[in-house]
């Protein structure tokens, strides 16, 4: 049962530390998910092993309570986003760890261009600055339901609701112009000048 102020690990290391094929394959989710350690993709890697194993199982069964269970995996993994409302149990073996990274808080505060890196993504909410809806979230992990996702915001208490705030990314405003020619029309046009 274990100790009831030391919660059980919820994810399991890699068998060997040093695989070259893994970290490599480690180093750019690292980079480009902004993510503080490996310990993240692992605990992600966990996720992603369990929705499949119970995919798998569901699979494997014929019975009612199989295709009740069956339908409820596939609304819940529909409202975090990761496969179609109409998806079908096949649909959750093709996930792969990207496709939970995508869902993280982390990287929707960086795609909804609240911060300017990943790396800046996570420190706002790790310093209590960004809202999911009317609560403070400060866990970079977090998984974002799709009905979630346009309430993500700063908080209004925090100095970086302001606008003007240095670190916010700034809106530019790009003056419309004739569209963009073509590298062959602009070749065209350099000839003709001579």
């Amino acid at each position: 049962m274990g100790h009831p102020k030391k919660s059980k690990k919820k994810f399991s290391r890699p068998e060997h530390p040093w695989r070259a094929a893994r970290i490599e394959l480690e180093k750019p989710l690292m980079k480009d998910y902004g993510l503080g350690h490996k310990k993240e993709i692992w605990k992600t890697d966990s996720i992603l092993r369990r929705f499949k194993k119970q995919a798998k199982l569901l699979i494997a069964k014929e019975s009612e309570q199989a295709k009740k269970e069956e339908k409820l995996l596939i609304e819940k993994l529909s409202r975090l986003g990761l496969i179609n409302e109409n998806g079908k149990i096949d649909d959750i073996l093709s996930l792969d760890i990207k496709n939970i990274l995508d869902r993280r808080l982390q990287t929707l505060v960086y795609k909804k261009n609240l911060a300017k890196t990943a790396k800046q993504a996570r420190q706002f909410i790790v310093h209590g600055h960004i809202d999911v809806g009317n609560t403070k979230v400060n866990i970079p992990s977090y998984l974002i339901l799709k009905e979630q996702e346009h309430l993500i915001k700063f908080n209004p208490t925090s100095k970086l609701h302001n606008e003007e705030h240095p670190e916010r990314v700034k809106k530019i405003e790009v003056p419309v112009t004739e569209k963009k020619k073509k590298p062959a029309e602009r070749r065209t046009e350099r000839r003709t000048k001579r």
